[in-house]
């Protein structure tokens, strides 16, 4: 299984990144799946989780700014990012849990300026 995170960039305060997690090897709705994200001198923290059976939660920071989905015809699991804000500046991994098995992506740079 292979996840491939991609769309981090430089973006203002208040502007819009979509992230994308290209999956191999196992369908993205088989499991559960996740953004994460890690700042510098930060421990990782979990920014959106999606669940095999769609249902969703958020990190209170996110809530109602970001929105995560999947789409099986691209096999794509996806972070809708609106409002950015500094704070949000982190490298964001995606995450897939399987039955006893856990997959990360390589992480993607989120940079927000003020």
């Amino acid at each position: 299984v292979q996840l491939q995170a991609s769309g981090g960039g430089l973006v203002q305060a208040g502007g819009s990144l979509r992230l994308s997690c290209a999956a191999s090897g196992l369908i993205v709705t088989v499991g559960n799946m996740a953004w994460y994200r890690q700042a510098p001198g930060k421990q990782r923290e979990l920014v959106a989780y999606i669940a095999s059976g769609d249902d969703t939660d958020y990190a209170g920071s996110v809530k109602g700014r970001f929105t995560i989905s999947r789409d099986i015809a691209s096999n794509t699991m996806t972070l809708q990012m609106n409002s950015l804000k500094p704070e949000d500046t982190a490298v964001h991994y995606c995450h897939m849990h399987y039955r006893r098995d856990h997959y990360w992506g390589q992480g993607t740079l989120v940079t927000v300026s003020s």
